[in-house]
């Protein structure tokens, strides 16, 4: 059974929300997810864990301060030590602005996931054949429009992005399931 620890930040509670979608796909898999907000998340809990998922709000195109704060502050030794390499790695985050997404929601994607490679682990990318796809999915990992386009007034994620999330927190559980019954990745 693999164990994910998915971290998240949020300011509305929409990722808040997508996290605990992610942890149901990983609990319907078979799998056992932790979820904590970034502010309270640690090393140890990383170093427990197989999987480890970040979720952030988009700022301006980059992750909310506190991932980068977790970032910084805990997996820099983890990646001295290479405690992380072999684990498993994925995304997920909430946007706004212009744009399907919400301005910068690619950006803010593939800099979690550019963390994510620097540690080594093996990267769960979203299918682009997942149900609800178009509605909440980049091949970085999915996403959900958390404000209208026009006044910016927040919505909650759509029915179809919280399916988006729990498909992915399946699939991220079933990859953690593989790699960790594999020596290959062990350092």
């Amino acid at each position: 059974m693999s164990k994910v620890l998915i971290v998240y930040a949020t300011d509305y509670g929409h990722t808040k929300t997508c996290a605990e979608a992610v942890a149901k796909g990983v609990e319907s898999a078979g799998g056992t997810a932790t979820v904590k907000n970034a502010v309270d998340a640690t090393a140890d809990d990383i170093r427990d864990a197989d999987a480890l998922v970040l979720g952030s709000p988009s700022h301006m195109g980059s992750p909310d301060w506190k991932i980068k704060q977790f970032i910084d502050q805990h997996c820099s030794a983890l990646w001295m030590e290479n405690a992380c390499v072999g684990k498993v790695g994925a995304v997920f985050g909430t946007g706004s602005g212009f744009g399907s997404a919400g301005g910068g929601i690619e950006l803010t994607l593939l800099a979690m996931l550019n963390n994510l490679a620097e540690l080594g682990m093996v990267l769960v990318p979203l299918p682009k054949n997942t149900e609800h796809y178009a509605d909440g999915g980049l091949q970085w990992g999915p996403y959900a429009r958390v404000h209208t386009k026009d006044t910016m007034e927040p919505i909650d994620a759509s029915p179809e992005q919280l399916s988006i999330m729990t498909a992915h927190g399946a699939n991220i559980a079933r990859v953690a399931e593989v790699v960790t019954g594999q020596t290959l990745f062990k350092v």
